[in-house]
């Protein structure tokens, strides 16, 4: 499933794709991803689901532009237009990492309605981030000069920790491609300097307005971000559901596929039914 679309929202190009037919899903990737991680569940839902993904600006296919923002509050708006722009009215939505706060925001801050949400590791209540990635946020312009091939091994250290079984060689070049070169290198610290926690301080006090249902996956090993947030973000949302994922770090994408996809279509036929 490719990203053939194009989305111009103020100045930014946003890559996006649509296939299949029946109930909409959207899929929302986090950082430092993009839809990649989610193309083969997409495409596996596809025949039953219409799967719509997009990278956010900043990220993957989409603008890098230095002068854009990319906050989580920009995102929020992004989704929220992008939203319109489908025609979609109350998606079923599925996010990872980040893309839970920008969910998050879009539902409960721009009011945007959905049918269900599914959260799997997610960025949505403070706190959040790794050592690596608190490290980059204090010095984001001293880490943007370093030479491409340091640039190059940090990135791939990075991502490859964020897995708990370790990641094919293909993978980790997949996913760590969009960060490299001229536009890649400075983009990926760009994303991090604009990290700010209030965003996730604003989601949780609003937590106890969701009222659509919602299931959170969280993996056991995840050392990003402790299982111990997904179940206090569990709790603070009223009647949602916690799976834990044993022996899935971060990317339960990767570490765990066949539990992924499992849970994906479970949750998705329940919610449609």
């Amino acid at each position: 499933m490719d990203l053939r679309e194009t989305f111009s929202w103020e100045g930014r190009r946003i890559a996006w794709g649509r296939t299949g037919s029946g109930p909409a899903v959207v899929f929302c990737h986090g950082t430092p991803w993009s839809s990649w991680l989610w193309r083969p569940f997409a495409e596996a839902l596809s025949g039953d689901f219409t799967v719509y993904l997009w990278d956010m600006p900043g990220y993957g296919q989409s603008s890098k532009d230095a002068g854009h923002p990319v906050d989580f509050g920009v995102q929020a708006e992004v989704f929220a237009a992008l939203l319109t722009h489908w025609g979609l009215d109350r998606p079923h939505v599925v996010t990872h990492d980040y893309g839970g706060a920008v969910s998050l925001r879009t539902h409960l801050v721009h009011e945007v309605a959905y049918a269900s949400l599914l959260m799997a590791d997610v960025v949505a209540i403070p706190p959040a981030g790794s050592p690596f990635f608190r490290l980059v946020k204090q010095h984001p312009d001293v880490l943007a000069q370093v030479p491409p091939y340091i640039h190059e091994a940090l990135v791939k250290a990075y991502i490859g920790n964020a897995s708990h079984r370790g990641l094919h060689e293909d993978d980790l070049a997949r996913l760590a491609a969009p960060w490299l070169g001229e536009e890649g290198q400075p983009a990926f610290y760009r994303q991090i300097a604009a990290y700010d926690e209030r965003y996730l301080d604003e989601n949780e006090a609003l937590l106890d307005r969701i009222d659509i249902p919602v299931k959170i996956l969280w993996g056991t090993e995840d050392t990003w971000i402790p299982p111990s947030t997904g179940e206090r973000l569990a709790a603070g949302i009223r009647g949602a559901s916690l799976t834990p994922v044993e022996r899935a770090g971060h990317l339960i994408h990767l570490d765990a596929p066949v539990v992924m996809a499992t849970e994906l279509r479970s949750w998705l036929t329940r919610v449609t039914s």
